[in-house]
């Protein structure tokens, strides 16, 4: 039996099923569907390079690795490559193989230092730092029961502050933009990234096929939005929080817990059973808010960097 590495062909319906499994299989607490594999491969600004491999075994996907650029970053040279194996076909090679493609072509885009992520456990860690990468910030992923759970008595709106959904952006999502460009910057990473381009936000964000617009809640002031929760959920009863955040100016109110109380409110009354997060560990304010939500850690991850050269 051998192993392969090979581009991922967003166009081939085995492939894109075959990438998403592994990643449900790997990494239970992250949604991937079929569409959002290809619409990722198809839909990411040609500045990232966006390069999805895949790892096959006997014709049958067994490894994906993403692979790309930082395009908005402001320090140049930035690349990532996140690579998971099914954990029942591990030991066969896969994500060293996969690893070797990722790194040799990452250093051809000029990528100066790279960051991946891995589970934060003995074997993972370990395959890590054989490959001289070194630890670097951990994260916390985090679930939810909405079907068993008790979710706290959402507060009350104050006065001035109206809550809508993302739908209600649906003419003009511009506004949404602006402040998840601003949020962004603040969010605790290794990695310098930025939203410096509209037109590229709509395409891979905006119009991701994840992207519950009538889930996703804004906390809206003086007729701008001034904190959201954004909703992904799969088509079934799975829910995730793709990004939380509150506009600089408006921070310190609870803004962001609102939304967020809300939000799950009402994914929980549109039939969500089960809802899933992650926490920077640095992020003090939004581990707070996740534990007065009841979120449990189910488990965790550490961000691992190398400088080539």
């Amino acid at each position: 039996m051998t192993v392969i590495v090979r581009d991922l062909r967003p166009d081939v319906p085995a492939d894109t099923e075959g990438f998403a499994r592994v990643r449900r299989l790997a990494l239970p607490y992250i949604l991937f569907t079929p569409e959002s594999v290809r619409h990722m491969a198809v839909h990411v600004h040609p500045d990232a390079r966006y390069r999805p491999l895949v790892a096959e075994e006997d014709g049958e996907v067994i490894g994906t690795a993403q692979v790309h650029l930082v395009p908005d970053g402001p320090e140049p040279g930035q690349g990532c490559l996140n690579v998971y194996v099914r954990p029942d076909r591990t030991g066969r090679g896969a994500g060293r193989l996969l690893v070797r493609v990722a790194e040799e072509y990452l250093a051809e885009q000029g990528a100066t230092r790279l960051f991946a992520w891995a589970l934060d456990a003995a074997p993972n860690r370990a395959f890590a730092e054989r490959r001289g990468y070194r630890r670097g910030r951990c994260a916390r992923f985090l679930r939810l029961d909405l079907a068993n759970g008790t979710l706290p008595p959402p507060p009350e709106i104050p006065p001035g502050v109206e809550l809508r959904t993302g739908a209600d952006f649906a003419d003009d999502p511009r506004p949404l933009f602006e402040l998840d460009a601003e949020t962004m910057r603040d969010e605790p990473s290794d990695v310098s990234n930025e939203f410096t381009n509209y037109e590229a936000w709509l395409a891979e964000t905006w119009r991701h096929p994840l992207l519950d617009r009538e889930l996703t809640t804004v906390a809206v002031v003086d007729g701008r939005p001034a904190a959201f929760t954004v909703a992904y959920t799969d088509g079934g009863t799975r829910y995730s929080t793709a990004m939380t955040g509150t506009a600089r100016a408006h921070r310190g109110r609870g803004l962001a817990k609102l939304a967020k109380v809300h939000g799950l409110h009402r994914a929980r009354a549109a039939g969500v059973t089960e809802a899933f997060t992650g926490n920077d560990t640095g992020n003090g304010p939004m581990i707070a808010i996740n534990k007065w939500l009841g979120y449990e850690e189910c488990a965790a991850e550490v961000r691992y960097v190398r400088d080539l050269g």
